[in-house]
């Protein structure tokens, strides 16, 4: 088996680690006095991680040319959207009873629903046109599509930090990693290269290790 195909199913075992905790802390009674709100949060959040971690492949590629991270975009990407389909369908289910109806009520009267709702559409739209066949049917239009990414993570922070009402700390924080990474996709909007681990290297550096 490719080295690569490899790593991918390590990473989605790996990623599967939290789900099969909240599973064990559900059956034994280790979530709290509020289950579904634990269970909740931490989909949300675990779609939030790896959403910025799928993000962070392309600069790692760029600053130190580890080329070799390029198939787990997809894969990151594809398990953000599983965490996001679980955080939506735990809300659905518990909060709503998939009464249709009130969850138009909720994305029209409740703001962090609605870019919460609206950034879970944009993965959803991602997640099917993931494949080869998609890729090849919209051509230059699916990079273009592919680029509200960005789209998606911006109001997943936003709902993130409008849900928070107390301690603001931990999306905030979520939020200083979506900028940056946002930020250095800033060079591209100009035409200019980013910069790279070997353009930041002192003069003689080189010379001095292989000396």
């Amino acid at each position: 088996m490719p080295r690569a195909k490899t790593g991918q199913m390590i990473t989605v075992l790996v990623a599967m680690i939290p789900l099969l905790g909240l599973v064990l802390g559900l059956l034994t009674g280790r979530l709290g006095a509020e289950p579904v709100e634990a269970i909740t949060h931490e989909t949300g959040e675990w779609a939030l991680r790896l959403l910025i971690l799928t993000l962070l492949i392309t600069p790692l590629r760029q600053f130190f040319g580890w080329n070799a991270l390029a198939p787990y975009r997809r894969t990151l990407g594809l398990l953000c959207f599983f965490y996001a389909a679980l955080h939506f369908a735990t809300f659905l289910t518990f909060d709503l009873s998939w009464r249709i109806d009130d969850l138009l009520t909720e994305i029209r009267e409740r703001p962090y629903i609605t870019v919460g709702f609206f950034s879970f559409m944009i993965l959803c739209a991602l997640a099917i046109t993931s494949t080869r066949g998609w890729i090849k049917r919209l051509g230059r239009s699916w990079l273009r599509l592919h680029r509200l990414v960005y789209l998606a993570l911006v109001l997943a922070v936003v709902h993130f930090l409008w849900l928070v009402k107390v301690d603001r700390l931990e999306p905030l924080v979520y939020a200083a990693i979506a900028s940056a990474l946002l930020a250095w996709r800033l060079p591209l909007l100009f035409g200019r290269r980013p910069l790279t681990y070997a353009t930041l290297r002192r003069p003689g550096e080189k010379a001095q290790k292989s000396a």
